[in-house]
């Protein structure tokens, strides 16, 4: 098994962050999680960087928490640890877009944390999956909040009460993935629509990507202000001034990300 439970590379300007415990179908355990969120700050970081992007295998993107690590524990110990809050979301203070490239096996853990990114492409072989009541243990990284969001609250319900898997078909149909893609092609398929999203202006994308999910988290009327001034400080912006002279002189903008 590989010492190192992630692997990083760029391309252009997208970060991409491989999950890489292949003989455990990427089981996430501490040492991954606060890996991740160490790759996740460093790429939101970094202002070269506009979009980052997380994978798995071809077998799982995560095939949930790794139990194994969990069998001994008591309350005190995931109380007095800060089990999940302490690294499990680090993604929530990711400002760039976030998008998951999902082939096998996303449940519990995994299936969690494809929700907490932004896009979800899927390959054909994807299953999503929240089993966690098999286990007599509920969903605890955003899974009973996240996912009634996503496809509302009877398939939640569903999902999480009976622990049945959905394959990316369904996944698709029901909202919880923004789009499917040939499992051959997933990985640039990914990378291709990050890197459309990382060449736009990064305060915009910032700006969105919060305005978006604010729609989840206040009242029509909040969220609507939010907007409001969001786009009223975009007009103080370098980026919104070119993109709308290049418009008018119908060329392609080159944008300054400020």
């Amino acid at each position: 098994m590989s010492s190192n439970p992630i692997l990083t590379e760029t391309q252009g300007r997208v970060g991409i962050i491989t999950l890489n415990r292949p003989d455990v179908l990427n089981a996430l355990n501490d040492a991954l999680m606060d890996a991740l969120g160490g790759a996740l700050l460093a790429f939101d970081a970094d202002d070269g960087i506009g979009a980052i992007v997380i994978a798995g295998n071809t077998r799982a993107f995560a095939a949930g928490a790794d139990i194994a690590s969990m069998a001994a524990w008591s309350y005190s110990d995931v109380y007095g640890s800060n089990f999940i809050t302490r690294n499990w979301e680090t993604i929530r203070q990711i400002r760039k877009p976030v998008l998951a490239a999902v082939a096998g096996l996303a449940y519990g853990g995994g299936c969690e944390l494809a929700l907490a990114c932004d896009i979800v492409i899927a390959g054909r072989s994807a299953k999503f999956a929240l089993p966690e009541i098999k286990l007599g243990l509920l969903p605890g990284a955003g899974g009973t909040q996240r996912l009634p969001r996503a496809i509302g609250k009877a398939k939640a319900m569903d999902m999480c009460l009976s622990a049945r898997p959905l394959n990316a078909e369904e996944a698709d149909r029901y909202g919880l993935v923004s789009r499917v893609v040939d499992d051959d092609r997933l990985r640039d398929e990914t990378v291709a629509l990050a890197t459309t999203i990382a060449a736009f202006s990064a305060p915009a994308l910032m700006a969105l990507k919060e305005s978006l999910n604010r729609a989840f988290e206040s009242t029509l009327a909040e969220g609507i202000l939010f907007e409001r001034r969001e786009l009223h400080a975009r007009f103080a912006s370098a980026d919104a001034r070119e993109g709308i002279q290049a418009f008018l002189e119908k060329r392609a903008p080159c944008f300054s990300h400020r």
